[in-house]
């Protein structure tokens, strides 16, 4: 059953050529997130995957790790913290620089998100090289909160960013 299951998810995801720049295959999980059906069975997945984690809070890293995020810190009674692109976030922040594929860009999260010692999860659609999610986990350090597990729908095995965020543990629901 859960090889059927994650075949009905893996064949919502659309394909995407040359997006965001040529020569980059983007994974679209929009067909998945409209499909009702689909969507709750992707949340109960990721819920399977965490259930056993200790954990306070979900950091959703924007934007579609917000969608994911959100939906399961409701479904797990938690809270939910966003990690935002720079200057999105009304309230003091604390920054983290990262490299993308085709630049830099910058993360920032409320100083007041996370308390010394509360333990999280962070949550997106995607891990790719890993740094979006790796700048993540350093806002969390600076925020002295603890990492306790980052997770993914969706893991480009080749492209070894599970292996860049070592030794937070790291989950993922499909690999490609």
């Amino acid at each position: 059953m859960e090889v059927i299951e994650n075949k009905k998810l893996i064949d919502s995801i659309r394909n995407v050529m040359d997006y965001p720049k040529p020569g980059i295959l983007f994974k679209d999980i929009t067909p998945l997130l409209k499909d009702p059906e689909l969507f709750s069975l992707l949340i109960e997945k990721l819920y399977e995957l965490l259930k056993d984690v200790d954990f306070k809070y979900i950091v959703g890293i924007e934007s579609r790790g917000f969608i994911l995020g959100s939906a399961l810190a409701n479904k797990m009674n938690k809270g939910f913290v966003p990690a935002r692109k720079k200057g999105k976030l009304p309230y003091k922040t604390i920054q983290e620089e990262y490299k993308l594929e085709y630049g830099y860009a910058t993360l920032e999260m409320h100083i007041d998100a996370i308390e010394k010692g509360d333990r999280v999860v962070i949550v997106d659609d995607l891990l790719a090289t890993g740094g979006t999610a790796k700048a993540t986990c350093n806002l969390i350090n600076k925020l002295n909160g603890v990492v306790a597990c980052a997770c993914f729908a969706i893991e480009l095995k080749q492209l070894k960013g599970r292996e860049f965020l070592k030794p937070v543990k790291t989950t993922s629901l499909l690999q490609f």
